[in-house]
């Protein structure tokens, strides 16, 4: 995790509020890990032109801690679209409450799965 530019396009900005966090002030990796599915959700769900799910992630580690009052941003890049599949890459950074000085704290690897209105797998619409 040695990037200092986030790679992919910003796909969500949120405030880790109080409720999100450890007694120490520390936000929980599940909330976090919830923003990055939800970044996903959006990015996929534009792509394929309808309904996604999450099919799996790999690869997650935290390198830095999110502390309240820090702006989460979560970074998207698809990588791969299969027949009825994306991948994405997904970066997280923080923006140190009250400065410009922007940390990425974690990264992952998302596949989402298109699915039609009876929630079977479906073809990806193609660009």
């Amino acid at each position: 995790m040695t990037s200092n530019i986030p790679l992919g396009e910003l796909t969500l900005r949120t405030l880790a509020m109080p409720g999100d966090a450890n007694a120490a002030g520390d936000i929980f990796g599940g909330w976090v890990m919830a923003q990055m599915d939800l970044a996903c959700g959006i990015r996929a769900a534009e792509r394929a032109g309808g309904r996604v799910v999450t099919a799996g992630v790999q690869e997650m580690a935290f390198a830095l801690p999110v502390k309240i009052g820090d702006t989460l941003c979560v970074y998207t890049d698809i990588s791969r679209v299969g027949r009825t599949s994306i991948t994405l890459a997904v970066e997280v950074w923080a923006q140190r409450y009250l400065t410009p000085v922007m940390e990425k704290v974690t990264q992952a690897t998302f596949v989402m799965v298109a699915l039609d209105a009876d929630g079977k797998p479906t073809p990806v619409i193609p660009l």
